[in-house]
């Protein structure tokens, strides 16, 4: 059974929630979420590790019951890792894998850079490295395209467009990639979803507004103006990707030179999963990760 309405108070004034599974002396993992979703975005994944690990997934700051700072500074990417580093050090972890989603992945990967001692394994479920991403971001015609909902949701005014309505506009971030053989977005999961939006929407849509990372307009160059050392971006963890090939937003070529920038690395594809692939397939997801970290 998963816990939840658990704290951590991770320093400068964040408490993040989380909920868990497993022991607190078993095998760490941390499962780290993406926009707009909370920590139950592992929730079907989360019973898999009840046995054996000691499985933390926590609300980010921004989301959820974690804290919620106003400011566009509050979200960048030091910000998020000092949270991940808090949060660890709480948990009496020096050492972990990390399973990580869309911003949550963000995050993992720069943690994984900054702090390879803390980061034993990495995983990565449909969230770009950003050297690539901020090389299609700039270059690629596709993936600028793919990519123009973050311009939206950088704008002022993005969180109340997104609640208004019922938050048809968020719902639509889940109903747009349905599978008709894996209807996991359900009646009741969304109005517990909408609960989680109606408590702040300014975090979430501060990642975006925060980052780099997006595509240029005609009076911004957006991810045009980095200039990415790749040598600065360099993982030394062992890193498995979970990737769902159906997701719009992300296309394949994202993986392309990810060897250059990983020293052992493993991709698993999921040619029909999309940017939803934890709740489409929580069971390959599952058991790919155990395979990855090895027999408990």
């Amino acid at each position: 059974m998963i816990a939840t309405g658990q704290y951590a108070e991770v320093g400068r004034g964040i408490r993040l929630h989380y909920a868990s599974v497993g022991q607190r002396d078993a095998r760490p993992i941390l499962f780290l979420h993406g926009f707009p979703e909370y920590w139950a975005a592992w929730e079907d994944v989360l019973p898999y590790f009840a046995a054996g690990w000691h499985a933390v997934a926590p609300d980010l700051r921004g989301f959820n019951l974690s804290s919620q700072p106003l400011e566009v500074k509050a979200y960048r990417a030091r910000e998020l890792v000092a949270d991940l580093e808090g949060l660890s050090e709480l948990l009496g972890w020096t050492r972990l894998t990390v399973v990580a989603h869309d911003w949550g992945g963000a995050a993992a990967w720069q943690w994984a850079v900054a702090n390879p001692e803390r980061v034993e394994r990495l995983v990565i479920v449909n969230s770009p490295h950003p050297v690539p991403f901020a090389r299609d971001l700039a270059n690629d015609p596709a993936q600028q395209a793919a990519s123009a909902y973050m311009n939206w949701l950088r704008a002022p005014g993005s969180e109340e467009a997104l609640v208004r309505h019922d938050c048809r506009a968020l719902d639509s971030f889940f109903l747009m990639m349905r599978r008709a053989d894996r209807p996991w977005y359900t009646a009741e999961r969304a109005a517990r979803y909408r609960e989680v939006w109606r408590r702040g929407m300014t975090g979430p849509v501060n990642y975006y507004r925060a980052s780099p990372l997006y595509p240029p307009t005609d009076d911004d160059p957006g991810a045009r103006a980095l200039k990415l050392d790749p040598a600065q971006f360099h993982v030394r963890a062992p890193t498995l990707v979970l990737w769902g090939e159906a997701d719009p937003a992300l296309p394949l070529r994202l993986l392309d030179g990810l060897g250059e920038l990983v020293d052992e690395l493993t991709i698993e594809r999921f040619p029909q999963a999309t940017h939803w692939i934890a709740h489409e397939e929580p069971k390959r997801i599952a058991v790919a990760i155990q395979g990855f970290c090895g027999a408990v």
